[in-house]
């Protein structure tokens, strides 16, 4: 995991950057990756994002 994702700046994001993931609706994940839905940027787990980015996952039109 990279460095920005862990420790210190950890500290600044509310709730330490954790809470339920809008894709896989797990709780307590980090929530530190942007993605792009319909035009607004949300946070997601790290294994969702690369679910994503891989075309193994799509976000549902409600998230």
């Amino acid at each position: 995991m990279a460095k920005p994702n862990r420790g210190k700046n950890l500290r600044e994001i509310p709730s330490r950057g954790r809470g339920e993931c809008p894709v896989c609706k797990r709780g307590g994940v980090k929530l530190l990756y942007e993605q792009e839905a319909e035009g607004k940027k949300i946070k997601v787990c790290k294994t969702c994002r690369a679910a994503l980015k891989s075309g193994k996952k799509q976000l549902a039109a409600g998230s």
